[in-house]
């Protein structure tokens, strides 16, 4: 078969770039990416043959091999894993950041090259090219006869043909060295970067007699790692630094872990458990498939990172390994799902972790704070999908309010309640700073009442699936039927309170109905507002309607065509109000106060964000009002 060219996906050489030269402040780090996709496909192949045990009879012992040869100034890393077909060396090294790589490349120049973005989009093996001006691919996968071989200088082009030249299972990876990287055509130096960063590596790595390149075992190559399952060592023998290179290999991430919880359970069912939480937070934590990445063994056999009832999504961000020794080695990943024992063992985790992230929320909230920042809307979804672990998750939950800037929980909430509140009040929206300026929130300031200010879509959901807090229901500030009057604030007196209402009433009632009967068409009511001390208006839901915010998220992803008519509410103290009550009081109805009247919904809506009915008749109704207004 000749040789074919293609081309990289669009964008892939401007991330080639990004990669080879500003991605990686540490050159060294290519090699534990080639050694950790090795291990990945001799992990893959151990799994797959225990249903076909052909794919591996000729050579069942898994090894990953290093090879020199200064001569044609080349390193090679060679495995005998799984191996890559065409489509599979197209698919995997022509794209790279299949989940949209131009958001990548975005993402990554806004945030200068953040090294925690890297390892969810598969750029790994692309940082060869920060050592090598070529690099070819021989690979055949395991059961097939055809081998084929990948070419690239990692400039925009790449070639794929049939070879023979292929290993006989497994793949290939040789680096022709740049100049400035001869260092790595040292024995001496491979060592130290495979005690560095891969001797946990569970497969041993072999380093190969000068000029020898290949999976071949022929009795000279040097074992060069332990090759013993961190997790299944005891953790006084292991470093920090171990810990955290593991991570980097397992969670193929670069970041810093935030937490460890390294933990063996014994009993009924025995299984050893190494989880991390990354302290950066990954790029595809909202991809729509809500994978977790902790990946299962059994009895330190790789089995699979695919089975969904290991973890729930909420704990999506973990990263690390399960290994039960109480499940056969050949269970399949159809089997694994609903098994009473994964079960289990989920529901375990599941404790286990919540309790870790207890203690750290308890003993470092400023700390704990930095995680909820990454994960914390991550986390809410719990509370809506998984009601055994709701209180536990209430417990964890953080939030901003308008009590200040930091994080609070809900039982500093509790703490901060006014005498006759009988409800945590929130409010949603798209950011924190429009919140913090909505008109319904006047009410609550001047009583010094606070109010939770929530962000994240996922709120609108757990909300009213949870209800409430200790039998404190929580309630939305953007709805009518909140009574402020029952709450006393310091300096509220009862003769003061009934002076202003019995002077708020006079003339309103004849303006709530004109401005009813004008918008009858437009809004469900109009009242007078409580909630309001600065604000002339603003829109409310009805109590049995949905949240205006969840209204608005549901007709963004088409499943809302008709929006409700909302609530009209007035300031009874505002003096635009109080002048049009006069007007009413004084000639009744007339063009000019239906136009006062529309204008008076145009602001509301305007005030909640929402797009304008008639823009070019606002324009032209508040044209002629400023008009009327300059010539009086």
């Amino acid at each position: 078969m000749s040789e074919e060219k293609l081309s990289f996906q669009a964008e892939v050489s401007r991330l080639l770039d990004i990669v080879a030269n500003s991605l990686y402040s540490n050159k060294e780090i290519f090699l534990r990416e080639l050694i950790s996709n090795a291990s990945d496909a001799c992990d893959r192949l151990r799994y797959a043959a225990i249903t076909q045990p052909v794919l591996s009879a000729e050579d069942s012992d898994f090894r990953i091999t290093l090879a020199l040869d200064k001569k044609a100034k080349s390193l090679t890393v060679a495995d005998n894993g799984i191996g890559m077909n065409r489509g599979d060396l197209v698919a995997n090294l022509g794209t790279i950041a299949r989940s949209g790589t131009a958001a990548f490349v975005e993402e990554i120049e806004k945030t200068e090259g953040s090294l925690g973005l890297i390892g969810q989009f598969g750029v790994g093996f692309y940082s060869a090219f920060m050592v090598a001006d070529r690099v070819e691919v021989s690979s055949r996968k395991a059961g097939d006869a055809q081998g084929w071989r990948w070419v690239s200088d990692g400039k925009g082009e790449f070639t794929v043909t049939a070879t023979e030249d292929a290993p006989a299972r497994g793949t290939r990876v040789t680096l022709y060295l740049r100049k400035d990287a001869k260092e790595f055509l040292e024995a001496a130096r491979l060592r130290q970067i495979v005690t560095t960063y891969s001797d946990h590596i569970a497969i041993p790595i072999l380093l190969e007699p000068e000029g020898k390149a290949g999976v071949e075992m022929d009795g000279e190559a040097e074992r060069v790692n332990s090759a013993a399952a961190i997790w299944t060592r005891p953790k006084s023998e292991i470093t920090d630094e171990q810990y955290k290179e593991f991570y980097h290999h397992v969670g193929h991430t670069f970041d810093e872990p935030w937490l460890r919880l390294h933990f063996k359970a014994e009993g009924v069912i025995e299984y050893t458990g190494l989880l991390f939480v990354p302290s950066t937070k990954p790029f595809d934590l909202f991809d729509p498939t809500r994978r977790h990445r902790v990946k299962l063994y059994v009895k330190r056999v790789f089995i699979t990172d695919d089975c969904e009832d290991l973890l729930p999504p909420y704990l999506r961000f973990l990263r690390g390994v399960i290994d039960t020794e109480d499940l056969p080695l050949n269970i399949s990943r159809e089997m694994l799902q609903h098994n009473p024992m994964i079960a289990k063992i989920r529901n375990a985790v599941v404790k286990r972790v919540l309790g870790e992230l207890k203690k750290k929320a308890q003993k470092t909230p400023e700390d704990y704070a930095a995680f909820w920042n990454n994960f914390g809307a991550v986390l809410k979804e719990g509370l809506y999908e998984d009601s055994g672990q709701c209180e536990a998750l209430l417990g964890l939950a953080r939030f901003r309010s308008t009590a200040g800037d930091g994080l609070v929980s809900l039982a500093d909430y509790l703490g901060r309640m006014k005498e006759g509140q009988e409800s945590i009040f929130y409010i949603t929206g798209d950011d924190f700073d429009s919140l913090a300026k909505s008109p319904q929130l006047e009410g609550f300031a001047a009583k010094d009442i606070e109010v939770l200010l929530l962000t994240d879509p996922v709120d609108e959901f757990w909300l009213p699936a949870v209800g409430a807090f200790e039998n404190k229901p929580f309630k939305s500030v953007t709805r009518g039927g909140t009574d402020l009057g029952k709450i006393k604030a310091a300096g509220d007196t009862a003769a003061a309170a009934d002076g202003e209402v019995q002077e708020q009433a006079a003339g309103l009632n004849a303006l709530v109905a004109f401005v009813k009967l004008t918008l009858k068409d437009e809004v469900k009511d109009v009242r007078g507002s409580e909630r309001l001390t600065e604000s002339a208006v603003c829109l409310v839901a009805d109590e049995g309607d949905l949240d205006i915010h969840l209204e608005r998220i549901l007709k963004q992803h088409g499943q809302l065509n008709a929006a409700a008519h909302r609530i009209l509410e007035v300031n009874p103290k505002h003096p635009l109000i109080r002048r049009l009550a006069e007007r009413v009081g004084e000639s009744g109805a007339g063009e000019d106060l239906e136009a006062a009247a529309r204008l008076l919904l145009d602001q509301a809506r305007i005030l909640e964000g929402e797009p304008l009915a008639d823009p070019a008749g606002f324009a032209k109704r508040m044209s002629e009002m400023m008009a009327r207004g300059l010539s009086e």
